[in-house]
């Protein structure tokens, strides 16, 4: 086992993604001999049912390698306030440390990124991935930028209010603006701290992800 000097190029905290560029003059030749590329896959092109192989270093013991299905497509999860979308579930084992690992198919080819794990008792077998349809076009930008900066920012940061809450207050119920980034759409449109989002056009804003 050895080690290299790695930097971070950029990282995508919405996305649980991150770029580290690793320098070929500070790998020694015989290791860079065995170095092969990884090849990209195409997961548009996978069906619920498909073989998956999931690469990490589960809980920092070292490479773990471990077998099974995507079980589903498309998935969503919410995690602390913020939601993934269109996450590939599988049920190969992915524990903490797999977090950034290959999922690959059975020809080797790469279609996703490990990426998180329901880890509450009494589940099992619910491993998600980002597909890499969507992991590439944002680590490009990574290597570009540092950042991702093509992303829509509303520019806000919101409570939802309860109904109780909002009975308790007087507030309307929907979601209790904290604060406003300054030059984003949101100050723009002139949206301030202390004020209720309700509606978007027609829609009722019910929770974040609404």
């Amino acid at each position: 086992e050895k080690t290299v000097k790695a930097e971070i190029r950029g990282t995508d905290a919405k996305d649980d993604l991150a770029v580290v560029e690793v320098k070929i003059k500070d790998i020694e030749e015989d290791t860079l001999s065995k170095i092969k590329v990884a090849t990209i896959g195409d997961s548009d092109k996978l069906s619920v049912g498909d073989a998956s192989i999931a690469i990490g270093n589960a809980l920092g013991y070292g490479q773990s390698v471990t077998t099974g299905v995507i079980s589903a497509l498309n998935r969503e999860i919410e995690f602390d306030d913020d939601t993934s979308n269109f996450l590939i579930q599988t049920d190969a084992a992915i524990n903490p440390g797999n977090s950034g690992g290959a999922l690959l198919n059975m020809k080797g080819e790469l279609i996703g990124i490990n990426s998180a794990k329901i880890s509450i008792s009494g589940y099992e077998g619910l491993g998600f991935a980002i597909p890499i349809n969507t992991a590439r076009p944002i680590a490009e930008e990574l290597v570009r930028n540092g950042s991702v900066t093509s992303r829509p920012v509303l520019g806000v940061a919101c409570h939802r209010l309860s109904s109780m809450a909002s009975s308790f207050y007087g507030l309307p119920q929907g979601l209790y603006v904290t604060g406003v980034a300054p030059g984003s759409g949101a100050s723009a449109a002139g949206l301030q701290a202390g004020d209720v989002i309700t509606h978007i056009n027609d829609t009722l804003v019910e929770n974040l992800s609404s």
